[in-house]
């Protein structure tokens, strides 16, 4: 379908947009997703781990390897949350690197939407929601591989 190959090449255009930035940063991807999340969490620098595997899609293994790679590096430490779970924070080194990193990345982010008009990043936001929350009903309702003939 024309409309699923034009959606996948925008996903895939605009992780490679991202993959850049990192690059241009002089970050890792990996540093980059975290650093972010741990930003637009709120929470003064500091988000739980779990968060952070949820908002970033990538799998818990390779965001707790990024995580120790980090604190190695002295920009994060992590902090018992409860019995269960574990908070990233940011150390000073941390929150220097996001400054010159994750802030003026979400600052142009910010500024590309501003200037839409109200109703396109309404609607933008609404049509993106609606395919998600689509494909997760869809996706409940059971995946079955298509036989393919001849194989």
């Amino acid at each position: 379908m024309q409309g699923m190959r034009r959606l996948n090449y925008l996903i895939a255009e605009t992780d490679a947009t991202y993959h850049e930035l990192a690059h241009r940063l002089g970050v890792a991807d990996s540093t980059l997703q975290i650093l972010y999340t741990i930003c637009d969490a709120g929470t003064d620098g500091r988000c739980p781990l779990a968060l952070i595997c949820r908002w970033t899609g990538v799998n818990r293994q390779t965001v707790y390897s990024a995580v120790r790679k980090l604190q190695a590096e002295g920009l994060v430490q992590l902090q018992a949350s409860d019995a269960k779970s574990k908070l990233v924070c940011l150390t000073p080194q941390g929150w220097q690197l996001a400054q010159r990193t994750v802030l003026p990345l979400q600052r142009l982010e910010n500024e590309i939407l501003a200037a839409w008009p109200k109703q396109d990043v309404e609607a933008y936001l609404a049509l993106t929601e609606r395919f998600l929350l689509d494909l997760k009903e869809k996706s409940r309702e059971g995946l079955t591989p298509v036989q393919q003939e001849g194989l």
